[in-house]
């Protein structure tokens, strides 16, 4: 592969010898910035609140730039040219979306053909068996509906195509918000594509930005927010993986047919702390009821989900990723709850990285005044 002709190298200006801070001023410059990152936080959803169609564009494609940019530079250190390294990237995901989409259709499509069979079946086969294991009689109106449910699933099914095709005409009549938001998910990988390739300038005029005296600390205090950030992610990427293989391999022995699409979402969907796991059983449990082939099904999933649960807890977390675990599943749950609260949907997407900024504020904030004589008694020296 030709390589590019190199670029100049964007000037940053920066301090040279590293200057010596002294404990007053190393704690102005601490406090100054936390209170920077909390006021732009509060800016950033601000914007968001008024512009959000063009703000939530440009934060996925900043998300996606931050994700990727270590592939790209690792393809870098290798004498692949940044643009070439963005490129192969993006064509992998795209690759990989495009079979992805390939292969569920087709799966749903089968899974939504065996449902009028699974509640004719229901009715009368498996309510009586489970009276019969419990030994007391389920309502009658259960019976009743199951049945009902299994005369109009095909109706239901059939007439599912042209409901969604009047839902979309419905909201197309909407022609501006149709336009703008198929604008906005059109724009996202342009945007990822060139804040990826950019990635070093955008760090470099950020860097530019700050005070000379203030350059180390501030990017010091840059690299906690990124080392609890990337941790996170890198982390739960690792362990979604491995439990995704774990899931997929255990529900296909069981002869579910949609093993792998439960598994990556039961494995992935571990992010969300006991997210991933109550979804992932609750689809398994509907994979098996479509496929139901005896009670050994019920017994491998039951083991599928014991032994990836204890191999998580037990080997994968402690021994692949560390210690260094960014942000506790506690975090996790009180950030989304929270910001998906006060911003909804928006406020999901921004609640681990809004997380991991305000947990290093906290933790440099609580520093500072560790040591201020107000906390250690001791007289302050001049």
């Amino acid at each position: 592969m030709a390589s590019e002709a190199p670029e100049p190298p964007l000037h940053v200006v920066q301090a040279e010898p590293p200057l010596e801070l002294s404990e007053e001023e190393a704690r102005r410059i601490d406090l100054t910035w936390s209170l920077v990152m909390v006021t732009g936080l509060a800016l950033l959803f601000g914007l968001l609140s008024v512009f959000g169609g063009v703000a939530i564009p440009v934060l996925l494609g900043l998300s996606g730039a931050y994700v990727f940019n270590p592939v790209v530079s690792f393809l870098e250190r290798h004498k692949v040219s940044r643009t070439w390294g963005t490129t192969i990237v993006f064509a992998g995901c795209t690759l990989a979306l495009v079979g992805a989409v390939l292969y569920l259709i087709p799966v749903f499509q089968d899974e939504a053909a065996k449902l009028p069979d699974f509640f004719r079946r229901a009715s009368t086969q498996i309510i009586p068996h489970v009276e019969s294991l419990l030994g007391v009689s389920l309502p009658e109106f259960v019976n009743q509906r199951t049945a009902e449910l299994g005369a109009k699933a095909s109706e239901l099914l059939q007439s599912a195509g042209p409901t969604a095709a009047r839902l979309a005409a419905s909201f197309a009549g909407n022609t501006a918000r149709f336009v703008a938001t198929l604008l906005g998910l059109a724009v996202v990988p342009v945007l990822g594509f060139f804040f990826l390739k950019d990635y070093p300038r955008l760090v470099g005029l950020v860097r530019e930005l700050i005070p000379l005296r203030a350059v180390g600390l501030v990017s010091r205090r840059f690299s906690e927010v990124d080392d609890v950030l990337s941790a996170f992610v890198r982390g739960q990427l690792t362990v979604g993986s491995i439990l995704s293989i774990i899931y997929s391999t255990g529900l296909s022995i069981a002869g579910i047919d949609m093993a792998i699409v439960i598994g990556v979402v039961a494995g992935f969907g571990n992010m969300v702390p006991y997210l991933g796991t109550t979804v992932g059983i609750m689809l398994a449990l509907l994979g098996l009821m479509l496929s139901w082939q005896g009670p050994w099904q019920l017994a491998v999933v039951a083991g599928t989900f014991l032994v990836a649960q204890l191999s998580e807890g037990l080997f994968i977390t402690p021994r692949i990723v560390g210690e260094k675990v960014g942000l506790t599943p506690v975090t996790v749950i009180i950030a989304i709850l929270a910001f998906g609260e006060l911003f909804g949907f928006v406020g999901i997407l921004l609640a681990v990285p809004v997380g991991a900024i305000l947990k290093v504020v906290l933790r440099v904030v609580v520093l500072r005044y560790q040591k201020t004589s107000l906390y250690t008694g001791e007289a302050s020296r001049p």
